[in-house]
């Protein structure tokens, strides 16, 4: 079984990275099988609302040169995904929001390619505007029928700008280890 995790913030080493490897670290424990993918900072754009999808049916986006196709390939081969943002005024990085909009629409024009997937949105935060976020990440989990993991509290975690400020959230970073033993807990059920 495997999760792969998608990094949406610029900061390949930041706060927001630093919350997935905990998790990532609860499900190696677990023997479940990770790998993190680099979001933000990229060169992804938004959906260009132009309905290839629908009419190829090919799992792609017709936009080829920006990476998403690769990432989405990735999403659809895994049996859940973690997906992580900073809070960049209450919300998610433009990048994450372009993989987002991209991948949910392009997953529903191909038969609902994320269906009972294993889903769990990661935000950090310095101060609020984190639950915004976090839904904004789990609306995808729930149009694409896949199965959004819980755990003792939000899954957010606070820290300033430095990048690993977020390592003395103890209570979020225990979360993020609750976390990965739900998503292996699920998995485990799902995959028998």
């Amino acid at each position: 079984m495997k999760i792969i995790g998608i990094n949406g913030s610029p900061r390949r080493e930041g706060n927001t990275s630093r919350m997935v490897a905990t998790l990532f670290d609860t499900l190696h424990e677990e023997g479940i099988e990770t790998e993190l993918l680099q979001v933000g900072g990229t060169d992804i754009r938004g959906c260009r609302s132009c309905y290839a999808c629908i009419r190829n049916k090919d799992h792609k986006c017709s936009s080829k040169d920006d990476g998403f196709n690769g990432i989405f390939e990735k999403m659809i081969e895994a049996d859940g995904m973690v997906l992580a943002s900073p809070t960049y005024f209450a919300d998610i990085t433009p990048e994450l929001k372009a993989l987002i909009d991209r991948s949910g629409f392009v997953s529903r024009a191909n038969g609902g390619l994320f269906r009972h997937k294993v889903g769990a949105g990661v935000v950090s935060l310095r101060r609020g505007g984190g639950i915004h976020a976090y839904d904004s990440i789990n609306h995808l989990f729930q149009i694409c029928q896949m199965f959004i993991v819980g755990s003792t509290y939000w899954n957010l975690g606070f820290g300033g700008r430095e990048g690993d400020e977020v390592l003395k959230d103890n209570e979020g970073l225990e979360n993020m280890r609750d976390l990965g033993r739900s998503m292996a807990f699920l998995l485990r059920k799902l995959h028998g």
